[in-house]
């Protein structure tokens, strides 16, 4: 349902509030476009991934079709290195405000309700659901009671795209902490934040430095590819802290304000977009190269080889997040009923729309179609069915809302 409410409630809305509400439609269509192409990938093997089998593959990809598209490969590598890292900056936005009006136990149990409770219903009920897709593509008894013998055996809890929610859940536990711990720490932030916060080259600087000390040491021991799991909760082992560093930028851009500073339709960043998408396109390459030679064998990698992908990674999602915003800034800012819808309904669909890409892939093997024609169709319809439910989803929650509003102006 469109949440914009009267005609004079969105008008008013500045500029910079309605291209960062458009970047939220874009990124969760480039969330469902991610998630619909995976099975398409020219870099997978020939065959599903066993479903009993460390490392547990499937969890990436649940289903393996022999159709093929290297571009697929080239899009989801580019997704890989600076998506998330938008996702939790954006996250970081409103956090300031939020935190100010409800203070830390409000915020904080305004996020326990709105996204501790819906992680464990979809951990608990559409995570199997998903991978049951995935079971069947290798399974010997395809059953719903042989899966679930076999579920209750992994050594974990897969909670498929939800591992966003549940850090971005620890991220805001640790920023109400932070807010109730230093009460003044606001004022002081925003003293020091003009100095960076106004300028986009003194603000990467900060944020490439403050990544490199987050990401590196990590990757450096672990590896970019190695995930371990808590019961149903999931991570990379080298980017926690990396994730963390972008949702802080994000509270700090928030802090500036939403029409100040680097979020200035009118500012340095949006003025200056073909350079940030330059950035971007040479960060990209520098992830790329050195990271094509650490594939095939992580350890047995030179050590320098290993740096530069880290360093190139680091680049790489600070020149990215900087590029979406300043596209954003200076191309998305005005309003588009369909992205108003989009924006609106955008968490509930990242809740649920795994569920559908899964078993349209898995519906979808035995077809001969090509890649593209294949992806396109997961895409459109996952799409078309997350985006109607969640539509409905919210529209039956404003109705519960009003009903019970109702009532309680009934029993004054």
């Amino acid at each position: 349902m469109d949440q914009r409410g009267p005609w004079w409630a969105w008008v008013a809305m500045s500029r910079s509030s309605i291209a960062l509400t458009n970047l939220r439609a874009v990124v969760i269509l480039i969330v469902l476009a991610f998630h619909s192409v995976l099975p398409y990938l020219a870099s997978l093997p020939a065959e599903p991934f066993p479903f009993d089998r460390p490392p547990y593959q499937w969890l990436a990809f649940p289903v393996v079709d022999r159709q093929r598209w290297f571009g697929f490969d080239l899009f989801c590598a580019w997704q890989d290195v600076g998506l998330m890292s938008l996702m939790f900056l954006l996250s970081g936005l409103f956090v300031p405000s939020s935190l100010e009006r409800k203070g830390s136990f409000g915020f904080l149990a305004e996020r326990l309700v709105r996204i501790g409770v819906p992680i464990v219903l979809a951990v608990v009920f559409l995570a199997p659901l998903a991978y049951y897709a995935a079971y069947r593509t290798t399974a010997v008894d395809p059953g719903l009671a042989a899966f679930w013998q076999h579920w209750l055996a992994l050594p974990f809890w897969p909670c498929g795209p939800q591992w966003f929610l549940a850090q971005l859940l620890a991220f805001s536990f640790l920023a109400a902490v932070l807010h109730r711990t230093f009460p003044g720490g606001k004022q002081r932030l925003a003293a020091l934040l003009p100095t960076i916060g106004t300028d986009p080259a003194r603000f990467l600087v900060v944020l490439l430095a403050a990544s490199a000390l987050a990401y590196l040491p990590l990757v450096l021991t672990f590896s970019p590819f190695e995930w371990t799991s808590f019961g149903p909760v999931s991570f990379q082992l080298s980017r926690p802290l990396h994730y963390l560093v972008y949702f802080l930028a994000g509270m700090a851009l928030g802090t500036i304000g939403l029409d100040r500073g680097l979020l200035d339709c009118d500012g340095a960043l949006a003025r200056r977009w073909p350079a940030w998408l330059g950035a971007a396109v040479v960060g990209f390459l520098l992830w790329a190269a050195p990271t094509a030679m650490t594939m095939a064998d992580w350890a047995a990698a030179p050590a320098i080889a290993k740096l530069a992908a880290g360093i190139g990674f680091v680049v790489a999602c600070a020149a990215g997040c900087l590029c979406a915003l300043s596209l954003c800034l200076r191309f998305a800012r005005w309003r588009l009923r369909a992205f108003d819808s989009l924006s609106a309904n955008a968490y509930r669909m990242y809740l649920i729309h795994y569920v559908f890409a899964v078993w349209l892939q898995y519906a979808l093997l035995g077809s001969g179609l090509f890649a593209v024609g294949k992806a396109a169709i997961v895409f459109a319809g996952t799409l078309a069915a997350s985006w109607t439910i969640a539509v409905a989803w919210n529209h039956a929650s404003l109705l519960s809302r009003a009903h019970a509003m109702m009532r309680g102006a009934g029993r004054a």
